[in-house]
């Protein structure tokens, strides 16, 4: 288990996700599987070593490390099995309309011309 955590990015040899520094806010960072969160470092660290964690097979409650993950997960504001089940998913990377608006789809109108997609109704 190898988290490499630098100045703007955390990435991990066990797992797909990854955290980054918030685009434009220097001290706050988003976790791929928490999206729409913002976190300070400390618990971008926590949340990345929780997804290593969680990597292993059979990981649930009784197991020997479920203590740490029901700890870890409870830092972030989750419960153990919330936080095994977002970790299970892939990671969901932020579009650019997203960064544009703080991780929050663009509004209707600001968004390719702003006509819906009659045809995508059909």
């Amino acid at each position: 288990m190898t988290l490499t955590i630098n100045d703007t990015t955390m990435t991990s040899d066990q797992n797909p996700h990854t955290a980054r520094q918030a685009p434009g806010r220097p001290h706050q960072w988003e976790v791929s599987w928490l999206p729409g969160q913002v976190l300070d470092r400390n618990s971008a660290i926590t949340a990345m070593i929780l997804a290593d964690t969680a990597a292993q097979d059979d990981l649930r409650e009784g197991h020997r490390l479920w203590p740490h993950i029901q700890g870890w997960a409870e830092e972030l504001g989750l419960t153990g099995t919330d936080a095994i089940a977002r970790v299970s998913q892939p990671p969901r990377e932020l579009a650019p309309q997203e960064e544009q608006h703080g991780g929050q789809l663009a509004p209707q109108e600001e968004r390719a011309g702003g006509y819906p997609d009659l045809e995508a109704a059909d």
